[in-house]
């Protein structure tokens, strides 16, 4: 299983990135695929998750409203679109897929906000 995490870079506060993630491995229509972010000094935080089945989705108090999660089966590819971005959302952006109760994660992409 792999994930790559792709689409950080630095922008100003109230910027918008869109970040994306290649799943391969596995049947990616079977599983839900997250977004985590780790701030320096801070410990991993779940973002947002969409389930594969039914579409819902799941977003952390910290960016309902301005993050929104999407997939694109036939791409294997899982999106994560930032609005009205703050210097509190800097952080490494992982993507990430339990498989058999195993966890996955992607190499993380960076995303710098600055004020």
């Amino acid at each position: 299983v792999q994930l790559q995490a792709s689409g950080g870079g630095s922008v100003q506060a109230g910027g918008s990135l869109r970040l994306s993630c290649v799943v391969s491995g596995v049947s990616f229509d079977d599983y839900n695929i997250g977004w985590f972010r780790e701030a320096p000094g801070k410990e991993r935080e779940g973002l947002s998750c969409m389930n594969s089945r039914d579409g819902s989705t799941y977003y952390a108090d910290s960016v309902k409203g301005r993050f929104t999660i999407s997939r694109d089966n036939a791409k294997n590819t899982v999106y994560l679109q930032m609005h009205s971005l703050k210097p509190d959302d800097t952080a490494v952006y992982y993507c990430n897929v339990v498989v058999s109760r195993n966890p996955y994660w992607g190499k993380g992409t960076l995303v710098t906000v600055s004020s």
